[in-house]
């Protein structure tokens, strides 16, 4: 069934959510139809790289020691080749993460040309392309899981500062080294805004959306935000509702639910004009919200802080004072 604008939430919830969630979280996915293979393959080809993009940062350890003793002994030629040679390959490895934003971001842009399309409604579009919407939601996962690592890693910037100040220290004396031909200033520049962000995927794909909303101008920014608040309706249903909750093999999948969640609400705070958190949202922040907070704080601490501090209406005076209480 498809409902539209003002039919009842409870009435779709129970209709739509047992089929779409199916698709979201189990392990066994509908595979694409004929109309999604073009997309999903493209999808999936990015997809296949984030499993290795997350071990990567995963064991991320940076090169602390070796500036820390550079940094002390400025007059020691081989300690400052020691703290370079430490930090090149790590920069190398910022670059991979950087370049795979971008290709992320033209695989969301797909999905979202794919799922906002004319004629559907984006509840028809959900039900009709699951394979795709499954897609998007691992997006999410991916973009959130990202964030969290790098948020609790200053590795990543202390050694990109430290490239950036031995290639300037260099340029000075006139000396080009090697590094740079794989990092050139531009790409630096740009890398290190990236880096800059708390959540610079989550970030990338905001801009994403924002973008996608604003260059398709006869696409109505309904379709696009409907498509969100469904998302965020059906993970919190999921998490909320015992019967739909007791079929989560594992902590995995729970964190998975959440964090899509968090996603979709990111995104359509920053794509609707009034935001996620004004009364006439559609989607419910407050059980949203209060289904984070029932979780063991250490699972979803990074997600709420995703929600205080890469939304953009929090603060707005349209929000009420018990969400902004909730997130405190």
């Amino acid at each position: 069934a498809i409902y539209r604008h003002g039919e009842s939430e409870n009435k779709m919830d129970k209709t739509y959510n047992i089929n779409l969630m199916g698709q979201l979280h189990l392990p066994v996915s509908r595979p694409p139809t004929e109309a999604e293979t073009a997309v999903w393959n493209q999808v999936s080809a990015v997809l296949e790289e984030a499993h290795g993009i997350l071990a990567e940062l995963q064991s991320y350890n940076g090169a602390g020691q070796e500036i820390r003793e550079a940094i002390q002994n400025p007059g020691d030629l081989a300690l400052q080749e020691k703290a370079w040679n430490a930090v090149c390959p790590l920069v190398a490895k910022l670059k991979r993460f950087y370049e795979f934003s971008l290709r992320l971001e033209n695989a969301l842009r797909s999905l979202l040309e794919a799922l906002t399309s004319p004629p559907y409604a984006p509840m028809q579009h959900l039900e009709r392309e699951q394979a795709l919407a499954k897609q998007f939601a691992e997006i999410l996962h991916f973009t959130l899981s990202f964030d969290e690592l790098k948020m609790t890693n200053p590795a990543i910037q202390n050694d990109f500062s430290y490239y950036r100040r031995t290639i300037s220290r260099n340029r000075l004396n006139n000396q080009q080294l090697e590094a740079e031909n794989e990092v050139n200033n531009e790409m630096a520049n740009r890398m290190s805004l990236f880096y800059a962000e708390a959540t610079p995927m989550l970030k990338t794909l905001s801009n994403a959306t924002t973008k996608f909303v604003s260059e398709n101008k006869t696409l109505p920014i309904e379709d696009t935000t409907d498509c969100l608040s469904t998302m965020a309706c059906v993970c919190r249903v999921m998490l909320e509702t015992p019967e739909y909750r007791c079929r989560f093999t594992n902590t995995d999948t729970m964190l998975f639910c959440m964090r899509v969640m968090v996603g979709v609400i990111i995104l359509y705070d920053h794509v609707h004009p009034v935001g996620a958190f004004a009364k006439t949202s559609k989607i419910d922040m407050k059980g949203c919200i209060k289904v984070l907070k029932e979780q063991p704080s250490n699972s979803v601490e990074g997600l709420l802080n995703a929600l205080r501090y890469t939304t953009r209406h929090l603060n707005d005076d349209s929000t009420s004072k018990q969400i902004r209480a909730l997130l405190q």
